[in-house]
């Protein structure tokens, strides 16, 4: 059984939630730990001679310690970059909290120290006409990680993501900042000291922004042990 499992959300799409997530199991796995990561749902697939196939998926499971089938990663998979709930629809298909609920504590039923769930865009992508994605943390109490890039606008973003998160009674265990442009935004440090003092969560790390960003050279940047505390 996962002794920790986190929900891994971002400020918005684009913002390096699966480089962070594949970052956080890196350190894991260089602690010794055993890790496993889903990412629930995912567009922008390719066909395969296996199936639809995500890039973000495949690099949750080429990080992972723990050998489990592709599906039980990414168990909504669909071709078209474009919102998930719209392209379930063009696929005849209907995603529901409920039934992500029911993989994720599949997946959770696996021996692990570290299981990570990595959301779709941001806090409140819509599953279908109801629903948001955020019904699974909420159904399953996790605790979540926010991933903020910094640019311009992430201090607005962020704050009314953390509210949102806490609005639905859940805990936010941390945040990891991404650097994910080349060139750094104006007055980074001011940004970041504002977004220590005001989110209200302990910051796991500042991500550098790399050309190629491997996980294995980005663990080191995180401080992942209060992870294990909650």
């Amino acid at each position: 059984m996962a002794k920790k499992t986190f929900f891994v959300t971002g400020t918005d799409t684009g913002v390096g939630k699966t480089t962070v997530s594949a970052a956080i199991l890196q350190a894991a796995k260089e602690q010794g730990k055993r890790t496993l990561a889903m990412k629930p749902i995912a567009s922008g697939c390719e066909t395969t001679s296996a199936g639809l196939r995500n890039d973000d998926a495949l690099i949750l499971q080429s990080v992972i310690t723990e050998s489990v089938p592709y599906d039980l990663i990414n168990p909504y998979a669909f071709e078209p970059a474009i919102a998930p709930h719209v392209a379930a629809r063009q696929a005849g298909r209907t995603i529901t909290a409920q039934r992500l609920v029911g993989f994720c504590r599949g997946l959770q039923t696996y021996p692990a120290d570290l299981l990570l769930v990595e959301g779709a865009g941001g806090w409140r992508v819509p599953l279908n006409d109801r629903d948001t994605l955020s019904a699974l943390p909420r159904e399953l109490n996790l605790p979540v990680i926010l991933v903020v890039s910094l640019k311009l606008g992430c201090i607005n973003h962020s704050l009314l993501t953390a509210e949102a998160i806490r609005s639905d009674g859940l805990k936010l265990a941390g945040w990891v900042a991404n650097r994910t442009e080349s060139v750094a935004m104006n007055c980074e440090q001011e940004t970041l000291s504002y977004l220590l003092e005001h989110i209200g969560a302990p910051c796991l790390g500042v991500l550098p922004w790399l050309e190629r960003a491997a996980p294995e050279m980005l663990a080191g940047h995180l401080e992942i042990e209060h992870l294990f505390e909650i």
